[in-house]
């Protein structure tokens, strides 16, 4: 008999309480049977139904809503990004580490891959601002604990995590530093300048400001605030089908962007590659 969501995050609370600090007082937590993480001075997070905890005290906004994230998924699990998960394998060795979490997770398919392909047992979570990818996330309790959080004020103890994951998203390098042990790492996954360029070139055929993508500022913060360990640009392209066209226009953020005439256009003009195009940034405390 297949166990409840909220079974799996029950079990994994018990587990490794340990790891987690009250966001009111900074005090350390201890699960609370049926369904709490509790500190010292009382402040109580509960588990919802989906075994999901919210843990921000102010209110979290997202624009990665259901349709987005659901179009995300499809390609995720239709191999979006397994070289990237390829390289991780051969540069990354998982098996030395206890503990990784993952810094805006989005709907968790990436993460739950990494873990089913390495064979990871150890702490596993993921958190995101995104209350409908959280929500997602939870069809991978099985693999990992996933809670709503905003990365600039992390519910964990300091220094406790050997490795953070953060792809395509924001993060707060204070925070990082903070909860990584001192022989931590973080994987920073940022797109490089051809990243999605055909889906570019569609959405903002008539806008050419918006043609192009750089991410040196990304790149250099991340070199300023940690000791680089190692870089490395991966760069690709998947075949685009009928089958896949409507989940590869509707993905990204780039629909947004875009206006109702663009997307209309891209709509009726498929392409038949696309590029994806990635740096994955290693570094350390």
């Amino acid at each position: 008999m297949l166990k409840k969501k909220i079974t799996y995050s029950q079990e994994f609370l018990k587990k490794y309480e340990q790891y987690f600090c009250c966001l009111n007082c900074q005090e350390k937590m201890s699960f609370k049977e049926p369904q709490s993480l509790v500190c010292v001075n009382g402040h109580r997070y509960d588990l919802s139904k989906k075994g999901t905890i919210h843990f921000p005290n102010h209110h979290m906004i997202s624009d990665y809503d259901q349709e987005m994230l659901t179009h995300r998924r499809a390609m995720i699990l239709a191999g979006l990004y397994q070289p990237v998960l390829d390289v991780l394998k051969e540069k990354v060795a998982f098996s030395d580490y206890e503990s990784i979490v993952e810094m805006g997770c989005g709907e968790g398919s990436f993460l739950n891959q990494l873990i089913l392909e390495t064979e990871f047992k150890g702490f596993t979570s993921g958190f995101d601002l995104s209350k409908d990818g959280v929500q997602m996330a939870s069809d991978y309790n099985a693999q990992a604990f996933w809670f709503l959080g905003d990365v600039t004020q992390v519910p964990m103890e300091d220094a406790k995590l050997d490795l953070i994951l953060n792809m395509l998203s924001p993060v707060s390098y204070e925070e990082v530093k903070r909860v990584l042990k001192p022989t931590g790492q973080i994987i920073k996954i940022i797109p490089e300048s051809d990243y999605l360029k055909e889906l570019r070139m569609l959405f903002f055929k008539d806008e050419p400001e918006k043609l192009t993508y750089s991410n040196e500022h990304t790149d250099l913060k991340f070199k300023e605030n940690l000791t680089l360990i190692s870089e490395e640009r991966v760069t690709y392209k998947i075949k685009v089908t009928p089958e896949n066209y409507e989940h590869i226009l509707k993905m990204s953020p780039l629909h947004w962007g875009a206006s109702q005439e663009a997307r209309l256009y891209a709509q009726q003009h498929p392409f038949s590659e696309l590029t994806i195009d990635l740096k994955i940034l290693i570094g350390q405390k």
